[in-house]
């Protein structure tokens, strides 16, 4: 059984790297119709290695509070605040850069071990979800409302399910413990969500002085 727990979880840590992909589920296109913002909303969260890495982050972190189930909703519903925000035209400054940031940081925090209540963790789910939600409204912005409220739907579905599950594999497979030393499965993963987001904050730092795109 440890051996297979090893492997789930193995097979969980691929799931950051392979998410690289484009940002923008549709090509270009706003999605125009329900089923089309629906899946957009459904596919967004995941293809981003930033807005996955943190997603998993949320988790893990999550999972070491006494509301492992509540936790993630004050994040999902930050993430639809910050669309909204997006479409009413507000301007959130550096946001990818806070975005990059964010990701580094709650992989450093799950990294530890530790919870560290919700006062910490619920403001870090609140105020990073404001930004990851303001970058998730660029696929929407020109959408009908219809396509709009299917992919607020969509992607806080997809989120929501993506962070109970990685608290799950995290902490249920791999054990109980709620030490720094006994989750290591967690703190593994959060090592490899901290990895991720120090790549994504080098580009965005190389990015800011012009040596990078």
């Amino acid at each position: 059984m440890p051996n297979l727990n090893r492997l789930a979880f193995a097979g969980f840590l691929t799931l950051l790297p392979s998410a690289a992909f484009a940002h923008h589920p549709t090509g270009g296109m706003a999605p125009q119709s329900a089923i089309d913002g629906f899946l957009s909303g459904l596919a967004h969260p995941v293809i981003g290695l930033d807005h996955l890495a943190f997603i998993v982050g949320v988790g893990l972190l999550a999972a070491l509070t006494a509301h492992r189930f509540l936790a993630p909703l004050l994040f999902v519903g930050a993430t639809v605040a910050g669309t909204l925000l997006h479409l009413m035209a507000f301007d959130l400054p550096a946001a990818e850069f806070v975005i990059a940031l964010s990701v580094a940081a709650i992989g450093v925090l799950a990294l530890s071990g530790r919870s560290y209540g919700m006062l910490v963790t619920g403001g870090l789910f609140a105020v990073a979800g404001l930004f990851h939600g303001y970058a998730y409204g660029e696929a929407v912005v020109g959408s009908e409302s219809g396509a709009v409220i299917a992919y607020l739907v969509g992607f806080a579905a997809i989120q929501y399910a993506v962070a109970i599950a990685a608290g799950h594999v995290a902490v249920k497979l791999l054990g109980e413990g709620r030490s720094a030393r006994e989750n290591f499965g967690l703190r593994v993963t959060g090592g490899v969500v901290a990895g991720a987001g120090a790549i994504i904050l080098g580009e965005q730092m190389l990015a800011i002085v012009g040596l990078a795109g």
